[in-house]
């Protein structure tokens, strides 16, 4: 089974556990794009909000219902993939540069899905950890978070600017907290443990559960 059938197989799952009328916050990236024509072949009620033009874009085509986040003030459900999972239950996503959306999403949700292949199963977490940062003094913030850099990608959906941190993580909560204290950096690519409800991750052709 290829990595592409695992992310086929988590986003299966993951549909599965949208019900009918749930408000429902859908992420961004490659296995959530397996995750919207399974949750459209549901033919579910729902009301969806996305983290990226890209999603919105394929969630109508596929006939989902999606509707601007400023209507909505919280979510039965988010669902959304990962770059990196950790065993004690960190999560690093933002490769799609849209962790600042994915964040405020999966922090408006009841719960917070994580699908995901087996390969981004990490014994800890490891950089490079996404950044989205201001324009206006981006040298200089880049200088207080070093070693950084930005990355050679469009703008973020709310127009930041989008780096990577490069160096060491050692304990994520550390680190999570330094980088929310810069000025100019808008958000950082680490979910803490709490916000996450439930990590799929596929692997051996099936489907494990693993605690957020």
């Amino acid at each position: 089974m290829t990595f592409e059938d695992e992310k086929r197989l988590a986003a299966d799952a993951a549909a599965e556990l949208v019900e009918d009328g749930m408000l429902v916050g859908l992420g961004t990236g490659s296995t959530v794009a397996f995750f919207l024509p399974a949750l459209a072949r549901r033919g579910l009620r729902l009301r969806c909000v996305a983290t990226s033009l890209q999603t919105e874009t394929a969630a109508r085509e596929l006939g989902l219902p999606v509707e601007p986040f400023d209507e909505l003030d919280r979510l039965d459900l988010a669902v959304d993939g990962a770059d990196q999972i950790a065993p004690d239950g960190w999560v690093v996503k933002g490769g799609g540069a849209a962790h600042t959306r994915e964040k405020v999403v999966a922090a408006a949700a009841d719960r917070f899905v994580v699908i995901a292949s087996s390969d981004k199963l990490v014994e800890a977490i490891g950089p490079p950890i996404p950044l989205e940062i201001l324009s206006y003094g981006a040298r200089a913030t880049l200088a207080r978070v070093a070693p950084a850099e930005l990355r050679n990608v469009p703008p973020s959906p709310d127009g930041g600017l989008i780096a990577d941190y490069l160096g060491p993580v050692g304990d994520p909560a550390v680190l999570a907290a330094r980088l929310s204290a810069t000025p100019g950096l808008v958000e950082h690519g680490l979910f803490l443990p709490e916000l996450v409800s439930d990590v799929l991750v596929a692997r051996d052709g099936a489907v494990e559960r693993l605690a957020g």
